[in-house]
């Protein structure tokens, strides 16, 4: 007897047949209901000129005005908000079992941080282009020191804890303090700049817990991106959430390189652009006339776009056209850069992600490139009136 599919009875297919309805819509992880039940915009997309420019409404369980953002490629890897500080006043107190970084993108304020059962609060002061962690599961508030909006940006592991668990009496009401991450530490707050190479890849790396001015700050020497490129990777707070800070000189622009998602990459200073496609257009899309298929995102302070928006490996390029070189900081979330991902403990590696294709790699060398790219930058860079500083050396195979 044939029963209509939406009701509660399955049936063996019958011969020659499959199993299941063949079609069907996707369906929506604990996450996305708890984004859709706050009762504040979500903006999908692959990224946006500036996050000042999207649509806010308040938000009662924060206390501003906010929303969410969620970039393709990295749904179900990590989240992203912006939040408005009122003027002279405050968000609500927060708590959870899920990591957060935080970004100011304008205004000055403080914010203070304590544990279950700790007396004292610590209170630390932050203004625009300041870095920082919320320690796991500590109280925290955020205050606004002027009779301006204050404006927030927050990356979070919040879609892996709510995903796994879906208990937000859980995420939100855990009473334990991870005290070997945060025990009120006088000095926590305070910035260290000494950097040591980071255990995993040997890269410039400092142990701190905050950030005064990632705009401004010295970045030291890197070069694995282009050609002066500077870059360092704090390691704040303990938490698996991966980020680093990174710097083209004006005038230049980034070799093309692949991976999976999960990275978004902000621009803090200076503007420019992105291109991303898929690792089956190849190395040369334009000149094998499948240009129209890669995607193209501009970004000026503070824009967002996604290196890698779909499944698989995607190529991605950056490039920037103003008088100051083109700083970003890019987010990955918890643990989803590559070299961090799970595998064979003591597995031998390469970082594979700044060696050129013809030796093994995933970066496309300039020599290589589509000569689209060189030629739209050219022109480009003309039009802005800008100093172009890409020799031809650069474009001669090494």
């Amino acid at each position: 007897m044939p029963h209509d599919d939406a009701g509660g009875h399955w049936h063996e297919p019958k011969s020659g047949e499959n199993a299941g309805f063949g079609k069907f819509s996707r369906a929506a992880m604990p996450y996305d209901r708890f984004m859709q039940d706050e009762g504040v915009p979500c903006f999908r997309g692959i990224g946006v000129k500036r996050v000042q420019d999207l649509p806010m409404t308040p938000w009662k369980r924060l206390g501003g005005k906010g929303t969410y953002i969620q970039l393709y490629g990295t749904e179900g890897l990590w989240g992203m908000y912006v939040i408005e500080v009122p003027a002279g006043g405050a968000l609500n107190i927060e708590r959870h079992v899920y990591e957060k970084q935080v970004f100011v993108i304008e205004g000055r304020g403080s914010t203070e941080v304590w544990n279950e059962g700790q007396a004292k609060k610590q209170t630390f002061e932050w203004q625009k282009g300041a870095l920082f962690s919320i320690p796991l599961n500590a109280y925290h508030r955020f205050v606004n020191a002027t009779n301006a909006p204050a404006l927030i940006l927050c990356g979070t592991s919040a879609p892996n804890i709510i995903n796994l668990v879906d208990n937000l009496r859980f995420v939100f009401d855990c009473p334990f303090n991870f005290t070997e991450r945060y025990s009120g530490d006088n000095d926590y707050f305070i910035q260290k700049d000494d950097i040591e190479p980071d255990p995993i890849r040997g890269l410039a790396m400092k142990r701190t817990n905050y950030m005064a001015d990632i705009i401004n700050t010295e970045l030291p020497l890197d070069n694995r991106r282009s050609p002066g490129y500077r870059r360092v990777q704090p390691e704040m707070g303990n938490q698996r959430f991966h980020l680093w800070i990174g710097q083209h000189e004006n005038g230049r622009y980034s070799k093309a390189h692949k991976h999976t998602s999960s990275a978004v990459l902000i621009c803090v200073k200076g503007k420019g652009y992105t291109y991303t496609w898929p690792e089956h257009l190849g190395a040369t899309p334009w000149k094998d006339g499948k240009g129209d298929k890669v995607i193209r995102q501009d970004y000026e302070p503070i824009g967002l776009v996604s290196a890698a928006p779909m499944s698989g490996d995607w190529y991605h390029q950056h490039f920037g056209i103003s008088k100051d070189p083109l700083r970003l900081t890019a987010w990955f979330g918890p643990n989803n850069h590559d070299a961090m991902r799970p595998g064979v403990p003591g597995e031998a590696m390469a970082d594979i992600w700044a060696m050129d294709i013809d030796k093994g790699g995933k970066a496309i060398p300039y020599h290589l490139e589509d000569p689209y790219i060189r030629k739209e930058y050219i022109e480009t860079m003309a039009k802005e009136g800008v100093p172009l500083r890409m020799e031809d050396k650069l474009y001669q195979p090494r």
